[in-house]
């Protein structure tokens, strides 16, 4: 069965939409930690569709609260009332840390990082944008055009001027050798330098923890270091937190707090956890940005009635677990393990992340140079010993993405971390 939907799928579908593995799954039901596909194999979750499924699969209060929505209304778009919208954008409003913040409801991060790229250009009427290289912002014609990673970048067509700064990887570039201290005030020196060429931009983007690129990050505080320099410039700064948001990171509810020396962003984009699968992106940001434009607009499907109802239970079960406590908790313990478990191979150059965001980066043992083959060949074990994972990276593809709902318990983080270790053992 499997075989034949695969067939299906080629025959209709574009070549260029990926898919895991050389035997491709089809993901039937899930609960909790756990999915099945449709030879009932069962597989313990460490990559929840990409990062969305932010607290369980099947969670039952987020199950409820769709059943009972779809009983009353499905959908009505934003031209009329919506309490459940309402409702959300207040808790989103109050939780971004974004004084006399305003909220809108996009779909997907594509979609919310299209509309912040729209404010700040007409904010600052500028379509210059600083972004970072390494990084990833979505599909969309404007989002590819400042994405930094030539692997999720199918055109150098763009509406905006982009201009890649240093900083995203810590430990591989011009600065890799640098302490911390000393890597952030190279990169700010280089910002200036750049900005002293151009006219001044209309935003800097940036993913607090980069995850295309492989769940890569700078030292805390560049970010903050970056703001002074740009602010002074009237430069605004977009926060990309559709990866890094709703306390993925353990340490902090939105990466940009790792950051946060002179206050939150100007703008922030989410998407992803907040739906636990539910469509939901969106943007916040101060009134003056959100209210810059002059003409009309509205969404069809952002903030529907469906989807703003399974946020709110998301949000509420998340809040109430304190499902950030147990990322820091259960992620510091999961990384340690691994760390461990990675001196053993040769062919490990790093295991970084915190919370429940860990990258493992795979190189040709005794090099620096990436080896994508085997992430392939440990993603495909570690399927065969009951764990999904995910890949990514901005060398060819050579990170091992980690990113289970942030309600994983200590047993589960144990028993996929001994999984990992003999996927990568049998690889080597």
């Amino acid at each position: 069965m499997t075989k034949d939907l695969l067939g299906r799928h080629r025959a209709v579908l574009p070549d260029w939409l990926a898919l895991y593995y050389d035997n491709p799954l089809e993901i039937t039901h899930g609960e909790g930690r756990h999915v099945w596909d449709a030879e009932g194999n069962k597989y313990l979750d460490f990559f929840g569709g990409i990062l969305t499924t932010m607290t369980a699969h099947a969670l039952p209060e987020v199950t409820k609260a769709v059943s009972e929505q779809a009983g009353r209304i499905l959908h009505s778009s934003t031209l009329y009332l919506n309490r459940p919208m309402v409702e959300l954008a207040e808790r989103v409003a109050q939780l971004s840390g974004i004084p006399d913040a305003r909220v809108f409801f996009t779909t997907s991060g594509t979609e919310a990082n299209d509309t912040a790229l729209m404010l700040a250009t007409s904010y600052r009427r500028s379509n210059q944008i600083l972004a970072m290289r390494n990084s990833y912002h979505g599909r969309s014609f404007s989002s590819v055009g400042i994405t930094g990673n030539r692997g999720w970048s199918p055109t150098s067509l763009s509406p905006l001027q982009t201009l890649y700064v240093h900083g995203g990887v810590r430990t591989r570039g011009p600065y890799a050798h640098l302490s911390d201290a000393e890597f952030i005030a190279a990169c700010v020196a280089d910002l200036k330098d750049l900005l002293g060429h151009v006219r001044p931009p209309a935003a800097l983007i940036a993913e607090p923890v980069q995850g295309v690129g492989g769940f890569t990050s700078p030292p805390d505080g560049l970010y903050a270091a970056f703001r002074e320099v740009l602010a002074e410039r009237g430069v605004l700064w977009i926060a990309d937190e559709v990866q890094t948001g709703w306390g993925r990171t353990g340490d902090h509810f939105w990466g940009w707090q790792a950051h946060a020396q002179n206050g939150p962003p100007d703008i922030l984009t989410f998407a992803k956890g907040i739906g636990n699968g539910s469509s939901i992106g969106g943007v916040v940001a101060r009134a003056d940005i959100m209210n810059c434009l002059d003409s009309n607009s509205i969404s069809t499907f952002g903030g529907t009635q469906i989807t703003m109802a399974a946020g709110l239970a998301n949000l509420t079960y998340l809040l109430e677990h304190d499902l950030q406590g147990n990322a820091r908790r259960v992620g510091g313990l999961l990384i340690e393990r691994l760390r461990a478990a990675a001196v053993k191979h040769p062919g490990v150059r790093e295991v970084r992340g915190r919370g429940l965001m860990i990258g493992i980066e795979l190189v040709k043992p005794g090099t620096d140079e990436a080896d994508p083959q085997a992430a392939s060949a440990v993603l495909e074990a570690a399927r065969e010993g009951g764990l999904l994972l995910g890949k990514g990276g901005g060398h060819d593809t050579s990170a091992l993405r980690i990113a289970p709902p942030l309600s994983l318990t200590v047993a589960e983080a144990e028993e996929g971390a001994a999984i990992l270790e003999r996927a990568l053992a049998s690889t080597q």
